[in-house]
């Protein structure tokens, strides 16, 4: 960059059949953030054709009404889920996330920036229910 600071980015991904990625390797450096993690994909139970000719149709929309016009189609069609993701964060903590169907994170092993080790349980609401650490009893 022209500040000096460093920004890289790699990303490698597999793709179901005539779809999106269900399974990536991504990572990066912007600055001192670092990251890397692998994530895995459910995807859509549609043709990505759909998406891509409902991509067409919405960019002819003001931008002020896109956000609307995707919630539209999404109502109808299952939008693509992260369901598993595992790696570096940017804040220097490591771990796993599990979601559900719904992309709601149900469950986070971690070890945070300080080393210390959390496993956290989280309700439908995406809210922790439950959180172990070392000194939990």
């Amino acid at each position: 960059m022209p500040d000096g600071s460093i920004q890289n980015h790699a990303y490698f991904s597999f793709d179901q059949y005539e779809e999106n990625q269900v399974f990536a390797i991504d990572a990066g450096q912007e600055g001192k953030d670092k990251f890397s993690q692998i994530t895995m994909t459910d995807q859509g139970d549609f043709p990505i054709e759909e998406k891509r000719r409902a991509n067409e149709e919405i960019e002819k929309l003001p931008a002020n009404e896109q956000d609307a016009a995707w919630d539209k189609f999404f109502a109808t069609h299952r939008h693509d889920m992260r369901r598993l993701a595992l790696g570096r964060n940017r804040d220097g903590s490591v771990g796993l996330e599990l979601r559900d169907q719904n992309d709601r994170v149900r469950l986070a092993v971690k070890v945070r920036s300080n080393g210390e080790p959390v496993l956290q349980f989280f309700n439908e609401d995406g809210k922790v229910a439950r959180e172990l650490t070392s000194r939990s009893r």
